[in-house]
């Protein structure tokens, strides 16, 4: 007798997500027991209906796949975590897989290659998008720190530094610093720009 393994969707469209599950369920040994619209209830429902695998996407409102693989890490490690994402951006792959994410696919991914990612992480294995992987190892690490990350994601809301400086308990001429060095990393012209290019390649 075939094991089923057991899946939850979580993604804020809820139309892929109805197709995704629709056609998971077609799988005879893959079962969706649970989809949510974002990574708020991720962990609660993990435990709630026994949860082998979370298929997550990676840009939500609320908490976002990255957050939500995170939680499922620390609060049910026996849950194994394949982020699905439209954006095929290298930063996203580190940081999926340094939050404890088995497996990384894009969304365009056929089901039939879906559903055997879902199995290889299921049993233990790290399944990652090659062209992903290659392009990951070319571009090299995110080369900001958490500070720059930090005070970037607040200039690209269009903060002024004194406004940054209050809501990460810095200075002013520490935040510049910050900033100084994002957009060197960056090569952009002024840290609007930085921000842009940062979350681009995955790296906020």
């Amino acid at each position: 007798m075939v094991r089923t393994i057991r899946v939850l969707l979580a993604d804020d469209q809820a139309l892929v997500r109805g197709a995704m599950a629709a056609l998971l369920n077609l799988e005879r040994d893959l079962e969706v027991v649970a989809e949510l619209p974002d990574g708020t209830g991720v962990l609660d429902a993990v435990l709630e209906h026994a949860v082998d695998v979370c298929v997550l996407d990676i840009q939500m409102p609320g908490m976002d796949g990255i957050e939500a693989a995170a939680t499922v890490r620390a609060g049910a490690p026996g849950c194994r975590t394949l982020m699905v994402t439209t954006f095929g951006r290298t930063g996203y792959l580190r940081r999926a897989l340094e939050a404890g994410a088995s497996g990384f696919v894009v969304k365009d991914t056929p089901a039939s290659q879906l559903a055997e990612a879902i199995r290889k992480v299921h049993a233990g294995l790290r399944v990652v998008d090659p062209q992903l992987a290659a392009e990951s190892l070319a571009e090299g690490s995110n080369p900001l720190s958490e500070r720059e990350r930090e005070v970037l994601a607040l200039a690209r809301d269009g903060l002024p530094v004194a406004s940054i400086a209050a809501r990460v308990h810095l200075s002013a001429g520490t935040v510049r610093n910050h900033l100084s060095a994002a957009i060197g990393k960056t090569g952009a012209a002024n840290r609007i720009a930085a921000a842009k290019t940062a979350a681009e390649r995955g790296w906020l």
